[in-house]
């Protein structure tokens, strides 16, 4: 099954930037570079990558979840399964 949202192509490009990001950061340690402006670099790659998951999971909850629901039935037992799953990862 195809599953692409609106976000999808913004998480590529801020993934793709991490991982330059962290290809830089292997670079300086190859290199020598002070430990300060590596894990710099580290922590900014970290934060890109957060960043992305949470909007992944944000937009998987809003859009792939909330089709799922119907106020006015109880809650589907493969999206309450489907949402436990995901929020492991938060």
């Amino acid at each position: 099954m195809l599953s692409t949202h609106d976000t999808h192509p913004a998480i590529v490009k801020r993934l793709r930037r991490a991982g330059g990001h962290l290809a830089s950061v292997v670079h300086m340690l190859e290199q020598g570079q002070p430990c300060l402006d590596v894990a710099q670099q580290l922590h900014a790659v970290e934060k890109a990558i957060t960043q992305a998951k949470k909007t992944l999971i944000q937009d998987h909850l809003d859009h792939c979840l909330c089709h799922m629901v119907d106020v006015n039935r109880p809650l589907p037992r493969d999206s309450l399964v489907e949402f436990r799953q995901i929020t492991k990862y938060l």
